[in-house]
């Protein structure tokens, strides 16, 4: 599903990444483990071309990604649930989920509000709160599902219980 090939990756002159590959086979749940600064999120940044690799290959599903922008690889089934969260503030949970649900990937048989909410009914029960008054893990539930709305093939979390209480 996901070939990762011996990417290089650049924050302007500073190399962060040397010669990273990786597989990821459908089905699979993979752990990207290391110490702070070992190149977990720049890999994830990397595959999703936010910070593009400048040597190696990123495909998936047979298609190289190199040079494609964030929002097309999104739009080829990678969801990224980033570790800052990014939810808009000022809107409420639903309408979060909903914008996402706008830009996503259509399917008969994917991620509907209802189905989020079967699976996050915390979500269900704060649909009116604003993003701005969520809780840590509030937040990040809602980060998760408004990633699943976009019904990826893959989904990468940077640091998904960053935040959270135990």
């Amino acid at each position: 599903m996901l070939s990762v090939e011996r990417i290089n990756t650049f924050y302007e002159d500073a190399q962060v990444l040397f010669d990273v590959s990786l597989e990821i086979r459908a089905g699979e749940v993979v752990a990207l483990l290391g110490r702070n600064g070992a190149g977990k999120t720049t890999t994830i940044r990397s595959i999703m071309g936010l910070t593009p690799p400048r040597a190696g290959r990123v495909i998936f599903k047979d298609e190289n990604l190199a040079g494609l922008p964030p929002y097309t690889i999104a739009n080829r089934g990678v969801g990224f649930v980033p570790d800052n969260r990014r939810i808009f503030p000022t809107l409420t949970v639903k309408q979060n989920l909903e914008i996402a649900r706008k830009g996503g990937r259509k399917s008969t048989d994917g991620w509907t509000l209802d189905r989020i909410y079967q699976h996050f009914p915390k979500l269900k029960e704060i649909q009116e709160r604003k993003g701005e008054v969520l809780s840590g893990g509030e937040q990040q539930m809602l980060t998760i599902a408004r990633t699943l709305m976009g019904n990826p093939d893959l989904v990468l979390l940077d640091e998904p219980t960053e935040g959270l209480a135990p």
